[in-house]
């Protein structure tokens, strides 16, 4: 299979995979012919399978349904995107097999799941101390920052979220799911599309609503997805409005605290995932160019030397005015949820 990709210089790019091309029979084989028993999850993609290669090695199968809306093009874009990247925080693609109508993408075997299994189940939520979840912010914002600056290309994800990262045994988080993935050239800031992909809670505003995506698209993804490992919740409707509108009412009102998972909050680390949340503002700004980089959020975690600055309300609040009242307030509008994915929609 090849692929051609066009880069700075404009010159053609020829790439080959076949390296990484596994045939049908092994595939089956490792799967047991892609039984329940191996079964390990399914979204609308299709289903994923545990198995095992003749040498022993344990690899994760994601077989596309054949009624799934990843089209070749898709298929062949995750497949090139992800065989290019190498880094300890992205799930590494082990090869493909296109084979009449299978579709099918083989991936190392992470065994612990992926975060949203343990974020919003209330059981498995308290093996997440604060210790092993911001391991797990940080290693999710090292792997995006390799995304959009360290590797030789810059890549925007566009479908960041709970359920597309990934836990080893050691807990360490992996990025995964690239089908939706956009290639940026060296000097390209923004892009824009007819075409929205993603899922609805995650997506910026002027990506949802306009099909304008960047970088700063992934930053704000990162910044809901970072909300909810504070919070131990989707951004979901809560008391009546986003979690999102009700982590900024708290801020802004001086309660903040309020917003926290009681889980992760003692002591000893309630400063740090007080500036946690206060980076979590500043990604999911309604402004894109006041968002920081990713490369800026990194900074921010891993020093508490540098201050933030003060965040501006998120997106999709709207100024309302009480009947009784002079002072306005800032109210989420109800856009979307979080656990309905889009493949197909058309901005205005």
């Amino acid at each position: 299979m090849f692929e051609v990709i066009k880069g700075k210089s404009g010159a053609k790019e020829l790439t080959t995979v076949e390296s990484l091309q596994f045939d049908l029979a092994t595939i089956q084989a490792a799967t047991n012919y892609f039984s329940q028993e191996n079964k390990l999850g399914e979204g609308g993609f299709g289903e994923v399978f545990q198995g095992r290669l003749r040498n022993g090695q344990q690899v994760a199968v994601k077989r596309l349904s054949q009624r799934s809306k990843q089209g070749d093009g898709e298929f062949k874009n995750e497949i090139l995107l992800v065989a290019k990247l190498q880094h300890v925080n992205l799930v590494r693609l082990l090869g493909f097999c296109l084979e009449g109508a299978e579709k099918l993408l083989v991936y190392e075997f992470v065994p612990n799941k992926s975060l949203d299994y343990f974020l919003f189940d209330p059981e498995k939520r308290r093996q997440l101390d604060w210790p092993l979840r911001y391991k797990i912010v940080f290693g999710i914002a090292r792997g995006m920052l390799y995304l959009h600056e360290d590797s030789r290309l810059r890549i925007i994800h566009r479908d960041l979220k709970c359920g597309n990262i990934l836990l080893d045994s050691e807990m360490n988080p992996k990025i995964a799911d690239f089908g939706m993935a956009r290639i940026f050239e060296v000097d390209q800031t923004q892009a824009s599309t007819n075409k929205i992909v993603g899922t609805f809670g995650y997506m910026s505003p002027e990506y949802a609503m306009h099909g304008e995506f960047s970088v700063k698209s992934d930053v704000y993804s990162f910044g809901i997805l970072l909300l909810e490992i504070i919070c131990g919740k989707k951004n979901n409707l809560y008391q009546d409005e986003y979690l999102a509108g009700y982590a900024w009412n708290q801020w802004r009102d001086g309660t903040p605290l309020k917003v926290l998972d009681p889980a992760i909050v003692d002591s000893n680390s309630r400063d740090q995932v007080l500036r946690c949340l206060h980076i979590c503002l500043l990604c999911i700004q309604e402004d894109p160019a006041v968002r920081p980089t990713m490369t800026t959020v990194v900074l921010l975690l891993s020093s508490n030397s540098i201050t933030p600055p003060s965040p501006q309300h998120p997106a999709f609040f709207v100024q309302m005015k009480g009947p009784e009242s002079d002072q306005s307030t800032k109210r989420i509008m109800p856009f979307s949820i979080n656990d309905m994915s889009l493949t197909e929609l058309y901005p205005r």
